[in-house]
């Protein structure tokens, strides 16, 4: 039986906690810590885990408590030094997204899972979905060919107060707005699905969040060996209408799911009724997929259970978490500086470093606002 901990008791942690709890005869929730005095406590209370012990102090949890695995759902600032401190206790670790503001922190990590031989999980809970996985399925069966254009739209909604909270809205506690925090799903999908792109270039703006240092809107476009991704980054978008298309050269495919293939006349033109054959096996590959048996959270921690019980091969982890950081590092810094960005981001880039991109980092407001809890 797996002894589990968890760091950090807002929202985020009951999605883990109803992970684990998922899996009753594969591991226990033993320990919560928080650094809000007696907010472990609640945590525990909420959940009626009796035999999992409250910590005002995280790294007094990982010394004391005998743990196996952590999940780490604290603010991104902290996630590089409680995932090495965890990793280096011989911990595996399962760290929400984004793994860590940037690059350097996540190169630290990588080399703390390194030396310690634990694994090290960065949360990419859609990956877990069956639409999403029907995306991969098709994009990996070739039958889409070649893939000429992607269009990612990370829609969501949040009012004036969502930045109230004390860490959000600051290039330092937070490490970016809605491209960093929000759109991060839809960049390490899109990574998941075409692998790394060449070069980016990308516009930032904060158009509603007064109280907010960063951006609450973001467009990028990225660069692929023949075609290009956009990716909307939004958190002012009414409706949160998310969307994934894919365009390749003999069918499209798109979320919420559609699927269309053309073909053409002899003058180039679409013809009538399109090419109906192609569609027909898409949807036949799509109709013979086993349905996951977890989904979001609870299918990533199942994944990261049976890695530590079988050995097997993770989903999702820590260099596809690096690879999305990379991604979003490179948005800001095209976005910055007003320039096409190219891709990967070396040591030598003065946005690898913690700390860089908070110092070249535009402030759209100043935050005035400051909550140590959110409003209710």
């Amino acid at each position: 039986m797996l002894r589990i901990g968890i760091i950090g008791t807002g929202g985020i942690a009951d999605a883990h906690i109803a992970g684990y709890l998922a899996f009753p005869e594969q591991c226990e929730i033993v320990a919560l810590a928080d650094v809000i005095p007696g907010k472990a406590a609640l945590k525990a209370a909420a959940f009626e885990l009796d035999g999992a012990t409250p910590y005002d102090d995280p790294l007094e949890m990982i010394a004391a408590a005998a743990l196996d695995v952590v999940s780490i759902g604290t603010p991104p600032s902290t996630h590089a030094a409680l995932a090495i401190a965890a990793l280096d206790a011989g911990v595996h670790v399962l760290v929400e997204k984004p793994m860590a503001p940037s690059l350097e922190e996540c190169d630290a990590m990588l080399a703390a899972q390194e030396r310690s031989g634990k694994i090290l999980s960065v949360v990419a809970q859609n990956r877990f979905r069956d639409d999403v996985a029907t995306l991969k399925a098709v994009v990996d069966s070739g039958l889409l060919g070649s893939i000429s254009h992607v269009r990612v739209d990370s829609s969501w909604w949040r009012g004036p107060a969502y930045y109230d909270l004390w860490w959000r809205g600051t290039w330092e506690k937070e490490g970016g707005g809605c491209t960093l925090n929000h759109a991060i799903h839809h960049i390490d999908l899109l990574l998941w699905l075409l692998g790394r792109p060449n070069e980016i270039v990308a516009m930032l703006a904060n158009a509603q969040h007064d109280n907010a240092e960063v951006e609450d809107l973001s467009v990028a476009v990225l660069r692929y060996d023949r075609g290009l991704a956009q990716i909307t980054s939004s958190v002012v978008h009414h409706g949160e209408d998310q969307q994934i298309v894919i365009q390749g050269a003999d069918a499209s495919i798109a979320l919420p799911w559609a699927v269309v293939a053309e073909s053409s006349r002899p003058d180039g033109f679409p013809a009538a009724g399109g090419d109906a054959e192609r569609v027909d096996r898409i949807e036949a590959l799509v109709a013979g997929r086993e349905p996951l048996p977890h989904r979001g959270h609870a299918g990533q921690i199942g994944d990261l259970l049976a890695a530590i019980r079988d050995g097997q091969a993770l989903v999702a982890d820590g260099r596809d978490g690096r690879n999305a950081v990379e991604v979003v590092t490179a948005i800001y810094k095209a976005g910055f500086e007003r320039r096409f960005t190219a891709l990967p981001l070396g040591a030598d880039d003065p946005y690898y470093r913690a700390g860089q991109l908070v110092a070249r980092a535009p402030h759209f407001s100043e935050k005035t606002r400051s909550l140590v809890e959110a409003a209710s």
